[in-house]
C-alpha cells in the first residue's frame, strides 16, 4: 500500500488518522439519521427504503471525498477505501432504521 519512501515524505500520525475516522463516523451517523427521517417521511417500505439508504451513504461518502478530503484520501486515512467508502456503513445502519421506523410510524398513523 504505502512504501517506506512515501511514509518518510508524508508521515501518517496515528492520532490524526483516528480523529479523522471518528469525524467520518459522526458524519455518517448523523447523515444516516437524516436519511432515515427522509425515508420515513416519504413512506418508503422494504427494498426501496434500503436502496435509499445505500444511495444516501454513497452520496455522503462522495461529499466527504470532495469537500473534506479534497480528493486526496491517502493524506488523511491509512486505509482510504475501507475508512472513507465502506467504514462504519453498517454501524450507522441502526441509526437509519431507528429514525426510518420512527418517522414512518409518525407519518402513517
Amino acid at each position: 500500500m504505502f512504501d517506506e519512501h512515501e511514509l518518510a515524505i508524508h508521515p501518517l500520525v496515528p492520532e490524526s488518522v483516528q480523529h479523522n475516522v471518528r469525524v467520518i463516523s459522526n458524519i455518517r451517523s448523523l447523515s444516516a439519521s437524516l436519511i432515515g427521517a427522509v425515508a420515513g417521511t416519504l413512506g418508503l417500505e422494504s427494498y426501496p427504503g434500503f436502496a435509499f439508504y445505500l444511495l444516501g451513504t454513497v452520496i455522503t461518502s462522495l461529499l466527504i471525498y470532495i469537500f473534506l478530503a479534497e480528493g486526496n484520501v491517502k493524506r488523511y486515512f491509512f486505509r482510504p477505501t475501507a475508512d472513507l467508502w465502506m467504514g462504519d456503513m453498517f454501524g450507522s445502519f441502526m441509526s437509519f432504521v431507528l429514525t426510518w421506523t420512527l418517522f414512518y410510524g409518525m407519518v402513517r398513523t
